[in-house]
């Protein structure tokens, strides 16, 4: 995936290494603040409607996420495909994508 080397790419060039568990924290800290913004905007889901989400937040999430993939040497590409492969398979079996756990 492009956007996983784009990422690996910064990390190295600014010496922003970390270990995974470390990543792990990070990519929980930027979904946290992607529900916060959800919260906020719907009034705590009284108007679902109205969320809105800042682009740039989607971005810090998906660098933490492709981030945390790098450290684990786990192409993302790869990990979404076996993901969407085995959602297909879940429809297909059940109809419902969700593993029923």
């Amino acid at each position: 995936m492009d956007e996983q080397r784009t990422v690996a790419a910064f990390v190295e060039e600014h010496d922003l290494e970390a270990p995974p568990a470390y990543r792990v924290l990070d990519l929980t800290s930027e979904v946290g603040e992607l529900a916060k913004e959800v919260n906020e905007s719907t009034g705590y889901g009284d108007e679902p409607e109205n969320v809105d989400l800042a682009a740039d937040e989607l971005g810090d999430t998906l660098f933490a996420l492709l981030a945390l993939a790098d450290s684990l040497e786990i192409d993302a590409g790869d990990a979404l495909e076996d993901a969407l492969a085995k959602y297909r398979d879940r429809l297909e079996e059940t109809g419902s994508p969700g593993s029923g756990e």
